[in-house]
């Protein structure tokens, strides 16, 4: 949806960012009187026009199918999906401008989000010898990027596989923020300028420079911890912007993977800012415009003033999935000896206006039949159906699953060890709110939908009081409703606008969340084994690695002693789980261990 230009105030006063917005109209005169006193009559300057395109978390999206589901995708907005409908869009608009004048990059968050992309990094991975290319660099070669910013979802699969991925590209990845830790130096190319000619006139440099996500040490720790550091995106745009305008670029366009709200998921864990890609453009001069990434939100076209230099800068985030294609229409005019930017504009085109291109089609059907037969393989039998309908506020026995399997691969990575005779708990979220398992013949599939995202576990040793503190911050999940008042599920949740990942459940407890209570005293009847928990008790928490390096912000589990982690993704021990059961029956996971309540009446 488009980004509320009162809330994005609202969140820039909150971290003291005090980005301005510029009115419609100031920008483009006060840009053009920039470029220099108006030509004398009847001697008009040289003008061109520079089209920018731009595409942002991809996530392995190819075509316009839905893995999970083993269909076409919909949803109800009718938007479609895949780099082979943005293939048909760049195609029309570079016939239009001629390709010459066109330049088209990414964002980041490109290889990993889709079965697709699992499939071509574990069970077919291009880092084997002889491997194949990966499909999203077939794609996006094919398409004929030009450059593409470093997502935080690159690092998911460890360091070699985003270096082959690189290396299958006819384009740069950047990232001037992501560093090599010991010397500080780029570890990736930070910039690239592209050189545009123009008839009758020097030619016109245009420079791109990519910035990544500082969240990326904490969410992939395991893979970059002593490798890669991954400074603020502001200091690092501060430091290498002049040095594009000392090499003679006309043109600075940031491609960001971090969007534009100033916030931060993991609170003051880091001292950099997850999406400021707003600041950037507040903070740093001589940029023309910056193509946003990582928050999965349309942004169309986003106005933001330079606090040095008065100028404007334009923003645009195209929807995740293909779904959008930014396009930005630079206008320079050539005056006293050089090109400057005069205007610029920016706007989204919907990928659902147009078909498949055939050629991406064709080149990439026989990938894409491997993955449907790969995740359409049966490994059980269900006894009953499954479903995440009312997970989000009822203890569903489809999340059930994940929790044990989690406390199963837990305990037996642990025993023989001194903590073997711990407590292990474990911690899921409601990731999907359509994933179902349905009775009968269970695949890969069924299992994948259930857990939507590559995490692998960790545990972490936690005490009954660190428990009780992570449970009560989970619980500001829900929206405070008071005894008697109307109870409507589709308002229920999401409090503050907290993803339903960031929602927990926590198994081998019991408790109840009292919602006409104040976040921060909602846990009620919290026991163990039948007793009120004790604040001293140790507990091995089997916990996933997005949560487990700090992502979400929830107490202690990050500062938490590790007793042990894999590197195995949570949705392969799903399946091994299944597969070695046969049936995949309630009785042997699903327990009702939480319930909300209001002054301890439940609510359902």
């Amino acid at each position: 949806m488009p980004l509320n230009r009162r809330k994005f105030l609202k969140k820039s006063a909150v971290t003291g960012a005090g980005v301005a917005l510029a009115g419609a109209a100031a920008a483009p005169a006060a840009q053009a009187a920039e470029a220099g006193k108006p030509a004398k009559p009847g001697k008009q300057p040289k003008r061109y026009g520079l089209t920018v395109l731009g595409t942002t978390d991809l996530h392995g999206h190819v075509f316009n199918w839905d893995y999970f589901k083993d269909a076409e995708y919909k949803d109800a907005a009718g938007n479609a999906q895949g780099l082979a409908r943005i293939s048909t869009l760049v195609n029309r608009i570079r016939e239009e401008k001629g390709r010459e004048n066109v330049l088209l990059l990414d964002a980041g968050d490109t290889i990993q989000g889709t079965p697709l992309t699992y499939y071509y990094a574990k069970v077919d991975p291009i880092t084997a010898k002889g491997g194949p290319v990966h499909p999203m660099a077939q794609a996006m070669n094919a398409i004929g990027y030009d450059a593409a910013a470093l997502g935080n979802h690159e690092f998911n699969y460890g360091i070699e596989t985003l270096r082959k991925f690189e290396s299958q590209l006819r384009f740069p990845l950047l990232g001037a923020n992501a560093v090599d830790a010991k010397t500080l130096k780029p570890a990736f190319r930070p910039y690239v300028i592209k050189t545009f000619c123009v008839k009758g006139a020097p030619p016109v440099k245009v420079a791109v420079l990519g910035l990544t996500n500082p969240g990326i040490a904490i969410w992939d720790k395991a893979y970059v911890q002593g490798k890669l550091a991954f400074p603020g995106l502001e200091e690092q745009a501060a430091k290498w912007v002049p040095k594009l305008k000392s090499l003679g670029a006309d043109v600075v366009i940031v491609s960001a993977h971090s969007g534009s709200s100033g916030t931060s998921s993991y609170g003051d864990q880091l001292p950099y800012v997850e999406n400021s890609a707003a600041l950037v453009a507040q903070q740093v001069p001589d940029i023309d415009a910056v193509l946003v990434g990582h928050a999965h939100v349309e942004i169309p076209e986003l106005k933001v003033v330079n606090a040095k230099s008065g100028r404007t800068v334009v923003l645009s985030e195209p929807l995740a999935y293909a779904e959008r294609l930014s396009v930005f229409d630079v206008q320079l005019v050539f005056e006293k000896g050089r090109w400057s930017v005069e205007s610029v504009a920016s706007k989204v085109l919907n990928s659902n206006t147009v078909a498949d291109d055939p050629k991406i089609t064709k080149l990439l059907s026989d990938e894409h039949a491997k993955v449907v037969t790969y995740v359409n393989q049966v490994v059980g039998t269900a006894t009953e159906t499954l479903t995440t309908v009312e997970a989000r506020f009822k203890d569903a026995p489809i999340i059930d699953l994940i929790t044990k399997v989690q406390e199963d691969v837990v305990k037996a990575a642990l025993a023989g060890t001194s903590y073997a005779s711990l407590p292990v708990i474990a911690q899921a979220s409601p990731f999907s709110r359509t994933s179902e398992i349905p009775a009968g013949q269970v695949t890969i599939r069924d299992l994948s939908s259930l857990y939507v995202y590559d995490n692998t576990l960790v545990a972490k040793l936690l005490t009954g009081a660190q428990v009780r503190a992570y449970l009560e911050y989970s619980a500001e999940y829900f929206v405070q409703t008071a005894v008697g008042a109307a109870v409507d599920t589709e308002k229920l949740t999401n409090a503050a606008g907290r993803p339903d990942y960031n929602y927990d459940y926590v198994s081998g407890l019991a408790y109840d969340i009292d919602i006409s209570r104040a976040a921060g005293s909602r846990i009620t009847n919290l026991t163990f084994g039948g007793a009120p928990l004790d604040d001293a008790q140790q507990f091995v928490l089997a916990v996933n690695n997005y949560r487990a390096n700090g992502g979400g912000a929830f107490p202690h589990v990050a500062s938490a002693q590790e007793l042990w982690s894999e590197s195995t993704e949570i949705r392969t021990r799903i399946s091994e789980w299944v597969t070695a059961k046969g049936v995949l029956d309630p009785k042997d996971f699903a327990s009702v261990d939480w319930r909300l309540t209001r002054e301890g009446t439940p609510v359902f």
